[in-house]
């Protein structure tokens, strides 16, 4: 008897449990998706943000998607405001509900920020305002640098930022150049294929050439091999960005990534074939060094004997330099970043010239007077004033990235504000960069006048120009950038003039970085 009643309440009490355990994830579950976002919501307006109400589970997502949808069906004319096409519900909701407004990705709260000393404070306050999670599998594409916070963030950032430093970089032009020449040949190879004898004239999709120009730079002066003999990895990590941008536009249901979706399986293979082809050329290039070969002066080289160094003046101790897997995911974002920033920016400042062609003449005039038709060195590019006003300019109008975002941990201040924990905080770029407020009646026209005296000057020494970034985390490679694409710029106006064919349809898009959806197709014309 007393057998059967210790069964009967050992019974009732596996039964409890279990009723608390589903009891308990209902709760959350109910929390998550209706009561947190509600409370959130209330909190926002009575701080005086306004929005779209809350719509349980995917928020504005649905909606975001199908007016991006429709948005990308055509194209639009030249003069025309690239940010409906862009970003059109945001555009929506900030003309609907003002700039400080917040829409809803998913069951989470994105509040505008665009008042630049709001936005200085975001970030300078590395701890106050992290970076978001977003869905983990997105994390395959890259995470490095960019991604880190807190200790590991400062270690990384002393390690790589000696492959970063202006003398490093002068080294690394003759690189530029040689990758540029070799691009231009081909231009010119393809006119002569085109036309025959009149070599003259020549119709070219420059798009995919300058992506494949700026990943063989950084083929070259990260990796030292060349873009034929890293297309593989380019192509891989092309795509992988691709299925990441899908997964950004998703709700993240937790362990979701471990399901075996078609997204998923793919984006596991691309790692992993990524990840062997990088640990290969690690592996080689650690042998090559610990053997006491010289030579090894690209950022891997310098990047890797930073981290030796490193572990040396700790006593060898492997645990405070990076990893081998930190490594690799650090080769992995100089892939990426480093080809699509700089492809981005040189793409928009080929069709602003071809549009603009008295700037495009400035320019030239600028780049023969500095060069001749000589090989630009580092000196001369640093010289280049009117080339220099022309791409702040194009980073302005088309910054690379449309949107800084960030998190908020804990109720925090900002200004006036108070900000509850379990918001985002997104700082949308392109609309701060084309504010009337911040840039005056013409901010949305191409005026590199503006820039005449410096970024300082024509911000007014605000924080409303920031394409790569600002403050402690502004982008390491923006130099880089700069100098591979006044290279590329000096080399293309020293021997081509060039404008916009009638094939050419506007229609810019964003997958993680903004470029043309249809390429770029220009009428080239030999300049002598």
């Amino acid at each position: 008897m007393e057998v059967s009643i210790s069964l009967s309440i050992l019974s009732l009490c596996a039964k409890l449990i279990w009723i608390i355990i589903v009891v308990t994830w209902i709760w959350r579950v109910v929390n998550w998706v209706w009561l947190r976002p509600k409370r959130l919501e209330k909190y926002l307006k009575k701080q005086g943000f306004k929005g779209t109400p809350y719509r349980v589970l995917f928020g504005d997502l649905k909606e975001s998607s199908k007016m991006m949808k429709e948005a990308k069906s055509k194209p639009i004319n030249l003069s025309d405001d690239v940010v409906p096409r862009i970003i059109p519900f945001l555009h929506l909701t900030v003309n609907k509900y003002g700039k400080d407004s917040f829409i809803w990705i998913g069951p989470t709260p994105r509040v505008n920020i665009t008042n630049p000393e709001h936005v200085k404070d975001i970030l300078m306050k590395l701890g106050d305002f992290p970076k978001p999670r977003v869905n983990p599998i997105v994390y395959l594409l890259a995470t490095g640098l960019s991604d880190y916070e807190g200790e590991k963030w400062v270690k990384h950032r002393r390690i790589i930022n000696q492959a970063f430093h202006l003398e490093k970089l002068k080294h690394m032009v003759p690189a530029f150049y040689v990758s540029c020449n070799e691009m231009l040949t081909k231009w010119e190879q393809l006119m002569v294929k085109q036309n025959g004898n009149d070599k003259e004239f020549g119709e070219i999709d420059v798009w995919p050439y300058l992506q494949n120009l700026t990943g063989d730079v950084i083929s070259r002066t990260a990796f030292g091999s060349s873009y034929e003999e890293a297309k593989a990895l380019f192509q891989l990590q092309k795509e992988q960005a691709e299925l990441a941008n899908k997964a950004i536009q998703t709700v993240y249901i937790p362990g979701w990534r471990f399901l075996p979706t078609k997204l998923n399986k793919r984006m596991k293979q691309i790692d992993r074939q990524v990840q062997t082809l990088l640990k290969e050329l690690i592996n080689k290039r650690e042998k090559a060094m610990r053997a006491g070969e010289a030579g090894h002066d690209d950022l891997l080289g310098i990047m890797m004997e930073s981290n030796f160094k490193e572990i040396k003046e700790h006593g060898n101790n492997k645990n405070v330099g990076m990893s081998i897997r930190d490594v690799i995911e650090e080769c992995k974002l100089f892939y990426f970043a480093g080809q699509e920033t700089t492809s981005s920016l040189l793409v928009w400042t080929m069709v602003l010239l071809s549009r603009f062609p008295h700037w495009q003449a400035r320019a030239r005039d600028e780049v023969l007077q500095v060069f001749g038709d000589n090989t630009p060195d580092f000196e001369g590019l640093s010289h280049l004033k009117v080339v220099t006003m022309i791409l702040y300019e194009v980073l302005r109008l088309y910054p690379p990235a449309i949107f800084i975002n960030r998190t908020v941990h804990e109720k925090t201040q900002l200004g006036n504000m108070s900000i509850p924990a379990g918001v985002e905080l997104s700082i949308p770029t392109i609309l701060v960069h084309c504010d009337r407020e911040f840039w005056g009646e013409d901010a949305k026209e191409f005026n590199p006048e503006r820039f005449a005296e410096g970024v300082s000057k024509a911000t007014k020494g605000q924080v409303s120009f920031f394409p790569f970034g600002w403050g402690p985390r502004i982008c390491i490679g923006q130099n880089f950038a700069l100098i591979e694409a006044k290279m590329a710029i000096a080399l293309i106006l020293q021997r081509f003039i060039f404008e916009l064919s009638p094939a050419y349809a506007h229609a810019p898009i964003t997958v993680l970085i903004l470029q043309p959806e249809f390429g770029a197709h220009l009428i080239l014309q030999k300049r002598y």
